[in-house]
Formats: C-alpha cells, structure tokens, sequence
C-alpha cells in the first residue's frame, strides 16, 4: 500500500505520463483482443478481434518505447516496429480469412457469403472456381 501511495504522490514529467498511458493503453486493447479470441464464435469473429486490437495494443506500447527514449536508438526501433505492425498486420489477417475461406470454413449461425450481381452464385464460389482453373 505504502508504494502506490508514493506512485500517486510522486510529481511525473509530463512526457513520462504519456508514456504510462500509452503503455496502459495497449495493455488494455492486447486484454480486448485476448478476450475476443476466446469468447467469439468462429475464425473470422476472432480473426476480426485479434488483427484489429492486438496491432493498435502493440503500436501502442512501441509508441510508449519511442516517447522514452526519444528519435535516437531504441525510439527509432520502435517507430519502424510500428510501422512494420501496420504494413504486415492487415496482410497476415488477410491471408489467414482468404484460408479460412479456401478450406471451407463456415460462418457461425446463418450468415453467407454475399451474392456476385451478375450471377446467382456466391462471391465464395466465384473467387474458388476462378483460381482452380488457372
């Protein structure tokens, strides 16, 4: 008790303070995003929840990396650990859906696949027949 009381009294800079938020931050979307790949119902529920909350957690506490130490070194690792998140987070889901979507996997409850305009067919079976017949 005796140490959070001395946390709370301590005077912080406002720089360390941004820090701390951006690191509580991100622990709370990396919680969010946890909490969803084990409660939501099927691969792209889980898929949605984790790619989106787990990349904005972990750019979040790179970010808190680059406030503490600044544009030299470590902050500079942890600007392009950012930058790297959001050019590969968005691919890597992406590929796991399209997967998930080749293999077959279904949706929870009724939900489809939407119709193409042109035809009756669902885009699924479309994009499925068009790449085995290459």
């Amino acid at each position: 008790m005796h140490t959070l009381s001395v946390a709370l009294n301590s005077t912080h800079s406002p720089r360390s303070m941004f820090v701390m938020f951006f690191i509580i931050l991100g622990c709370f979307f990396l919680t969010v995003g946890t909490l969803g790949l084990l409660r939501l119902p099927d691969v792209y529920n889980r898929l949605h929840a984790t790619s989106k909350s787990t990349t904005l957690g972990a750019a979040s506490i790179f970010f808190s990396g680059f406030l503490h130490y600044g544009f030299q070194g470590m902050g500079l690792t942890s600007l392009v650990g950012v930058l790297f998140l959001f050019l590969t987070a968005p691919t890597g889901g992406h590929m796991i859906s399209r997967a998930a979507q080749k293999m077959g996997v279904e949706f929870f409850g009724d939900v489809t696949w939407p119709i193409h305009p042109d035809s009756q067919t669902h885009l699924n079976e479309d994009a499925i027949s068009d790449e085995t017949e290459v």
